[in-house]
């Protein structure tokens, strides 16, 4: 299908409609990837196309914000989508990985490390997540009001430390938190901009990318280090990386090239888990009556923490999940680069646009759900969820370049989340969620919880 779609001749086809909104509104909206995107579908439709200057300078940006025009775009080839040069900004600065390579540096790579993320590998990784969060919420006194977002971010910053990276990062989480911020939002910031400074140039912003990316390295290779030195180091994560090699050529991965990928797994590990876990815990602590029914599932279980092994039980559980990625995805934008001219939805796209795809803005758009801002997890009971177009719901994305993690994402998400609500009730003590996006979806300020022990 995807095959007969690429090969056909796509040059009598309109392009694009051009989207109405003022310049100082579009450039607002560009750079606020969840509610923006959300605009410009409103005022352009559902495949419209931005130009703020010259080709030249500025490339002209495709905003797709339906599920056949996120298939069209995403569901192909990288002969045809490629990476865009927001990952080209983040290859610069912090190195090549999985997520930011273009398809002939990213293939091998990807050869090399898809076993490292099978069902049995990542079973290992989410064995101490229980653990964890169990840890956790013996530090919450009964009574207490905690700020569910720093929690969390301590949580999957523990439970990444010991569980995969063999490493005590609690002491070390000002040297992750704060240079992930600050490099990402320097290349979202730098992605977007027309005309950017020159490479060469030490403005006070690209000063503190670099210490951040300079931050991040030395930590991955201080793990890496300690595996080298310290065979007994428990860290599976690392361990398979040292482990791997292109099964077509054999060839290793260099020292160089895990502590670049390792960068990107503290991203996705840290980061993005967190802000689902807190949007997940502070959306049942607006709804006891669905905290309860987790809860039910699972005292159900038995005595203890959760293990890898009751996770097919905790279908309910699974399900708020499922709900606090559509309204709370951690990518609110995909961007692609058009290799060639392509069909999106019926549009030519010509070769060099930019294109984004609104994963925020489908997941709540409300032709598409029913009541599209109520928080609802019955959207993803067994039976109604087949009815969910495959497009309509990617917090992982979707076609060749999906989340190779999003299995390891998911079981951490589960085991936390049927933890800590296992052992405690959680009592949100504000009505709205803050959000921002300076590259991934996080809380932009405290997210206020009164805990109580059960």
């Amino acid at each position: 299908m995807i095959a007969t779609r690429e090969t056909v001749d796509v040059s009598s086809l309109p392009l694009a409609p051009k989207n109405p909104m003022p310049m100082r509104e579009t450039m607002h909206a560009l750079r606020n990837y969840h509610t923006g995107f959300e605009k410009l579908r409103d005022a352009g439709g559902p495949v419209t196309r931005v130009e703020m200057g010259p080709r030249w300078l500025f490339p002209p940006m495709i905003v797709v914000t339906s599920p056949r025009g996120g298939r069209d775009m995403i569901g192909r080839t990288d002969a045809f989508v490629d990476k865009a040069s927001v990952h080209a900004e983040l290859r610069k600065l912090v190195g090549g990985n999985l997520f930011n390579l273009p398809h002939d540096e990213w293939l091998p790579r990807r050869r090399s490390v898809q076993h490292v993320f099978t069902k049995q590998h990542v079973r290992e990784f989410g064995g101490h997540m229980a653990q964890a969060a169990e840890a956790i919420c013996d530090s919450w006194g009964d009574g207490a009001q905690i700020d569910l977002d720093s929690q969390c971010r301590l949580l999957t910053l523990r439970a990444l430390g010991r569980s995969v990276l063999g490493i005590d990062l609690d002491a070390r989480s000002d040297q992750i938190a704060g240079p992930l911020q600050i490099a990402s939002s320097y290349v979202a910031d730098r992605a977007l901009r027309p005309i950017r400074a020159p490479g060469w140039l030490p403005t006070p912003a690209r000063r503190r990318a670099r210490n951040a990316s300079k931050s991040l390295h030395q930590l991955a290779h201080d793990i890496l280090g300690e595996c080298r030195r310290n065979p007994d180091c428990d860290a599976p994560l690392v361990r398979a990386l040292m482990e791997s090699s292109d099964p077509e050529t054999g060839q290793p991965l260099s020292d160089a090239v895990i502590c670049d990928e390792l960068l990107v797994f503290m991203l996705a590990g840290h980061d993005t888990t967190a802000t689902t876990l807190t949007y997940a815990l502070w959306q049942l602590g607006q709804h006891r009556h669905l905290q309860d029914r987790v809860r039910a599932e699972v005292h159900a279980l038995g005595p203890g923490a959760p293990t890898p092994d009751d996770v097919p039980r905790l279908t309910y559980t699974t399900q708020v999940l499922h709900e606090a990625l559509r309204l709370c995805p951690p990518g609110a934008v995909l961007s692609r680069e058009a290799k060639r001219d392509i069909e999106v939805e019926g549009y030519r796209i010509e070769a060099g646009s930019v294109l984004g795809f609104g994963i925020w803005a489908v997941q709540r758009d409300p032709a598409l759900w029913p009541d599209p801002l109520t928080f609802d997890p019955e959207r993803f009971r067994p039976d109604r969820a087949r009815g969910i177009d495959r497009y309509q719901y990617l917090p992982f994305g979707a076609g060749p370049r999906s989340c190779i993690g999003d299995h390891f994402a998911m079981l951490e998400a589960t085991l936390a989340l049927a933890t800590i609500i296992g052992r405690c009730e959680i009592g949100s003590l504000t009505d709205d969620f803050p959000v921002s996006v300076p590259f991934t979806t996080v809380a932009s300020e405290p997210v206020h919880a009164l805990v109580v022990k059960r």
